[in-house]
């Protein structure tokens, strides 16, 4: 049967309440990106004994991404073990970058060809003139971050950085405050006073109401004040509270706001679920206003939160003790994270992948290798996007002694729908707090079914209810309730019986087929989103309809040969941490 948290929907930054004012929708922002499969469960929850999740081994810091656990689902841990030739192998990747190399070919042909079209000037700037070339910037947000708010950014988290190395000399008790204070300091700064009191008055009445120690009515209060930011007109009365006008105001209300309300929700059920603990206002507020993840996420459940912060001694010592090699693992990622800010940079001036979508005309004279790799390349880039922000973010948190979610698992290494996610922190609350609290054991396909459906709807309200989330809603639920059919399926008597048949590596080649399949299925839907219907519906027809059987099979094939790889990674991860189990246990 499934595993616990196997599945949760990842979203970074919410979106409003029509298509018109979302984010992701209307200028390539942050938008829905899939599921995952928790790789750390809650601790048991709810003070009347009611099981909001369970534990699993908690990931240690610097620890792989993406490592099985005892957790895996069953495609994934089915003959995870089984290795293949080293021929194969070898044939598997020598194929896969063949076809890359070929598709990346063809698209930066047509982002030559179409640099001049009249469709392009809009988002196709000058960019580094001394070569001739052009910068594809289509994504608003990601030239906005690097470059007109890019200093502000860079000054917000140096002060943070520096105010709490400065605490930790003078007064290390007062760390959380310092983390607080200089948070609403930010916010007053960014938005203003008006928008601040906004939010005071939403932690405030989710506070009072924590007091009743009824989860239920936690939830509910929750909910409305999350509807609140996504339906008008209570949007557009909430949204003049903000002072000024800029670029990103609309994106760092959003954020602000829709984040604020998940990790008040967050504080008030966790309150209910330990009322011996007496949270205060004062916790709420340190929980909310702690900076790097203020606006963006990623989000801390309260407990792990407040735990790291607040009840761990070492945190109030003059000198906190890290682990071994943790210094190290924090520069590395920030100098990750500048490499792949320099990658994104050099490679949008020579491929167009946001703006080519945009003119279906020009994306139809393309060459069906070259769509079937603009498709991948945008899925991608989301990944890149998403990596990048958690991994500026998550070096100043690292820096604050905290372990916070990890990065996305790359898009690359997702052929099950059980484990496509661009946000852990997301992927943890609802699982917490929805999805492991309705499912049970999720080994039953009707509580599966509703289990799915209610985080789905939470989901929708979370970006903004509107014609293209309701698609992508229903596309991602219906994959993931038909993937745990498949399973249901696959254990039948007799397909067990032809599997039990068969070779430990020819099921493992098998798995691998319907594992590509399911790597277009999670493509498709989620292109929805991140582009739009049209262009979606045009990559479908040329893959599937006008290019069967020959653009079919081939894009399968390579996609077949990528599966391979990535099990093989799986496969020796598995084996690592076996090797490292048995040496914990000789010791």
């Amino acid at each position: 049967p499934l595993q616990e948290g196997h599945l949760l929907p990842a979203l970074l930054l919410p979106g409003s309440s029509c298509c018109h004012h979302s984010p992701f929708i209307a200028s390539r922002g942050w938008g829905p990106q899939g599921w995952t499969r928790l790789t750390v469960a809650p601790e048991p929850s709810w003070s009347d004994g009611c099981a909001v999740g369970r534990r699993t081994p908690e990931p240690k810091v610097g620890s792989v991404p993406g490592s099985l656990t005892a957790s895996s689902s069953p495609i994934q841990a089915m003959g995870i073990k089984t290795a293949l030739p080293a021929v194969e192998l070898g044939l598997y990747s020598l194929v896969l970058s063949g076809a890359l190399a070929y598709a990346g070919r063809g698209l930066l042909e047509a982002s030559q060809d179409g640099a001049k079209r009249k469709a392009f000037r809009e988002s196709v700037r000058p960019g580094w003139e001394y070569i001739g070339r052009k910068m594809d910037v289509a994504d608003f947000e990601w030239v906005m971050w690097f470059t007109s708010f890019r200093n502000i950014i860079v000054f917000a988290l140096s002060g943070h950085v520096l105010f709490a190395k400065l605490c930790t000399m003078v007064a290390p008790q007062l760390r959380s405050w310092m983390y607080a204070v200089y948070g609403v300091l930010a916010v007053v700064g960014t938005m203003g006073p008006w928008y601040l009191l906004l939010l005071l008055g939403h932690c405030v009445s989710l506070y009072v109401v924590s007091l009743s120690g009824q989860p239920w009515l936690c939830l509910s209060l929750g909910l409305a004040s999350l509807a609140s930011f996504k339906l008008d007109p209570l949007i557009s009365w909430q949204s003049g509270f903000v002072t000024g006008t800029f670029d990103l105001q609309e994106v760092l209300f959003h954020g602000g706001s829709g984040f604020t309300v998940l990790r008040c929700i967050s504080f008030a059920l966790e309150s209910c679920a330990h009322p011996e603990r007496r949270y205060s206002l004062a916790d709420l507020l340190k929980y909310n206003f702690y900076l790097p993840f203020f606006f963006f996420g990623p989000i801390m459940t309260f407990d792990r939160f407040h735990a790291q912060t607040l009840g761990i001694p070492q945190v109030s010592q003059m000198d906190p003790v890290r682990p071994e090699g943790e210094l190290w693992r924090i520069r590395a990622q920030a100098v990750l994270s500048m490499v792949a800010i320099v990658a994104v940079d050099i490679f949008f001036h020579f491929f167009y992948i946001l703006t080519i979508p945009s003119d279906l005309k020009y994306a139809h004279r393309l060459p069906d290798s070259a769509l079937a790799g603009l498709a991948y390349s945008n899925l991608v880039y989301d990944w890149v996007k998403a990596a990048v922000l958690f991994g500026v973010v998550n070096t100043v948190a690292r820096l604050d002694h905290l372990d916070p979610p990890r990065p996305p698992k790359c898009i690359t290494a997702l052929y099950v729908f059980a484990e496509t996610h661009f946000d852990r922190g997301i992927n943890d609350w609802l699982c917490k707090y929805v999805y492991d609290h309705i499912g049970g054991e999720h080994s039953a396909v009707i509580p599966e079914l509703g289990a799915t459906v209610a985080t789905f709807a939470i989901t929708t309200l979370w970006l903004g209810p509107c014609d293209i989330v309701y698609l992508w809603s229903c596309l991602n639920c219906f994959g993931l309730n038909f993937e745990l059919w498949i399973q249901k399926l696959a254990v039948w008597g007799p397909l067990a019986q032809i599997e039990a048949s068969l070779s430990e590596q020819m099921s493992r080649r098998v798995r691998a087929i319907f594992g590509a399949m399911n790597f277009w299925a999670i493509v498709m839907y989620n292109l929805v989103s991140l582009n739009s219907l049209e262009f979606t519906e045009m990559v479908a027809q040329r893959l599937l309809l006008k290019g069967f059987p020959r653009t079919t099979l081939a894009v399968l094939f390579v996609t077949y040969c990528g599966v391979q790889l990535v099990k093989e990674r799986e496969r020796t991860l598995a084996l690592e941490e076996d090797q490292k189990q048995d040496k914990e246990k000789l010791e």
